[in-house]
């Protein structure tokens, strides 16, 4: 297997390629402040807003394949993003992108996780998931990132030069961390509801690729009107992104 997602991994691209990596809308777990991991939550009405707006700003970079988590929160995400492209195709679920596994957190507050684990809460504020019982490691999720990595380079091999995935925070963050070489968690990025990744790859006169992180947690946000009609049932709550980045791997 390849070391990284890095210009030598990339070196086969014959043209100039944008991958867009998304996390899913505000989940209705989002919402409630709770860790979700593989658990199978839908989309909130401000996720379905999120998923509009970023699906119109999509809409005029020639998307071809749209793959996604077969999670719902990831899935709806998806199909929501792909009508407003206007996409010939529906998106290519595949559990290569699923969100990772958050083992003893799963279903839990961040408030209660604190509450009920104290001493691996503590460890979790400086080590992330690898300090948790039952969540999926650090090895794991850098595998998995470069099989994803795999699986995006090979179709834009076949002649795509615009592809996305829908898919989570905590998979995500190692996505991103593959491009790099980085195996462990620490620093963290940000990444919001819909919040967009694009890496831009491009093929030089030196045999190695040319990568750039265009952007990075870019948000499009809904109209306002239709935000705040989706958040109306919200009024008084925390927003759910407003706490530590290593509670976002959700």
């Amino acid at each position: 297997m390849a070391i990284a997602a890095d210009a030598s991994f990339f070196s086969s691209i014959e043209k100039e390629t944008h991958f867009y990596l998304l996390r899913h809308g505000q989940s209705e777990g989002n919402a409630r402040r709770t860790f979700q991991g593989r658990m199978d939550l839908p989309l909130a009405e401000a996720g379905r807003a999120q998923a509009r707006a970023v699906g119109s700003w999509l809409a005029d970079k020639g998307i071809g394949t749209l793959f996604a988590s077969p999670l719902l929160r990831a899935a709806e995400t998806a199909r929501i993003v792909a009508q407003v492209c206007g996409l010939d195709t529906e998106p290519h679920l595949d559990d290569t992108f699923v969100e990772m596994d958050t083992g003893l957190f799963s279903g839990l507050g961040y408030d209660e996780a604190q509450e009920r684990h104290p001493e691996i809460f503590t460890s979790f504020q400086g080590r992330s998931w690898e300090a948790v019982p039952g969540a999926e490691k650090a090895d794991a999720l850098y595998a998995r990132a470069m099989r994803a990595w795999s699986l995006l380079r090979e179709r834009a091999l076949s002649g795509e030069n615009a592809l996305a995935c829908i898919s989570h925070s905590g998979f995500i963050q190692w996505l991103v961390r593959a491009t790099f070489g980085c195996r462990t968690w620490m620093p963290l990025f940000s990444i919001a509801n819909c919040g967009v990744f694009e890496l831009i790859v491009a093929p030089t006169r030196s045999g190695l690729a040319y990568l750039q992180w265009r952007n990075l947690n870019l948000q499009a946000h809904p109209d306002a009107t239709e935000l705040a009609a989706a958040n109306s049932a919200r009024v008084g709550q925390d927003d759910p992104l407003q706490v530590p980045a290593s509670w976002e791997s959700q």
